[in-house]
């Protein structure tokens, strides 16, 4: 901006100690340059440089000028580029937040796909099983599996729903009975999905009746890696969705409960700030992200 141009003017000649360096660094006649300098220090009230036939030297007021404006010109300056950058499709860098356990299955391979479709975009990814508030987090977008969005102060889109199985080892029922409805089973090995201390609801609907079941409280847990973990190993049921079940599924290592009752699904969303229109970048990852997402096999349904 022209108002800071005497500023660069100045933070120029300091570094070189040089009128006639700066100029032609900046690509100005040296007397543009000393004309710049002059008004500056006018403007301030204060001699910034003194001037020698060998050399130019900060004064104590012109060294304490500099200490302070260029840190502020250095900061100007990232922000500039980084406002720029945002606004290209291709390029810049980019905040994303998404939950531990699908971003450890889903990105690496997704991002990886991204890099060689985009090498010019860098990528922060942050994980965690904590539900962040995108708007105090900072990151640009969210990827979310969760119930449908209740969220006003956010924009979202909804990518595909995600089936969720409550799975047992089969270990499990050698000690237990095999429950048969809703209303069998016991909240002792019902395992916990919660982000505090309470217990988590699972609503089961077999076409027209619905079950509630409130599970228990021995153990909960914001993981689901560490509750699949105690259910494969015959520690309980735990109700998850598919992916992070489908492999045990298919192994045998657990088996569906009350397969003839469904679970609603939760939602793969993508979660924005309220942007009034998708910053470019931004628009480039989720169109990629949802189409990388239609190929994805992460997300079949075990038979």
């Amino acid at each position: 901006m022209q108002q800071l141009k005497p500023v660069r003017v100045f933070l120029e000649v300091a570094d070189r100690r040089s009128f006639a360096a700066a100029a032609r660094k900046l690509q100005m006649s040296p007397a543009s340059v000393t004309r710049i300098v002059a008004s500056l220090e006018e403007e301030l009230g204060q001699q910034l440089l003194v001037r020698t036939t060998r050399q130019v030297s900060l004064t104590s007021s012109g060294a304490a000028v500099a200490a302070r404006y260029r840190p502020l010109i250095e900061e100007f300056d990232r922000v500039t580029e980084d406002i720029a950058l945002r606004s290209r499709p291709d390029r810049g860098r980019l905040t994303i937040n998404a939950p531990l356990s699908l971003g450890q299955r889903l990105l690496p391979a997704l991002i990886g796909s991204f890099r060689l479709a985009y090498p010019n975009i860098r990528l922060e990814v942050r994980l965690t099983d904590t539900l962040v508030d995108i708007l105090r987090d900072g990151s640009d977008l969210a990827i979310r599996v969760s119930g449908p969005p209740a969220d006003k102060s956010t924009i979202w889109r909804k990518v595909r729903e995600v089936p969720l199985y409550a799975v047992a080892s089969p270990q499990l029922f050698e000690r237990i009975p095999r429950p048969e409805a809703p209303d069998d089973l016991d909240r002792a090995h019902c395992l916990s999905y919660a982000e505090d201390a309470g217990p988590e609801i699972w609503r089961f609907r077999k076409g027209p009746l619905t079950r509630s079941i409130r599970a228990g409280l021995d153990v909960v847990s914001n993981n689901g890696d560490f509750l699949y973990g105690l259910a494969e190993s015959g520690n309980g049921i735990a109700m998850l969705p598919c992916f992070m079940v489908s492999d045990g599924l298919k192994s045998g290592a657990v088996e569906r409960v009350l397969p003839d009752w469904d679970l609603p699904s939760l939602w793969l969303t993508l979660f924005y700030p309220p942007y009034d229109e998708l910053p470019p970048l931004v628009a480039t990852f989720s169109d990629f992200f949802e189409s990388y997402i239609r190929d994805a096999r992460l997300f079949d349904v075990p038979a």
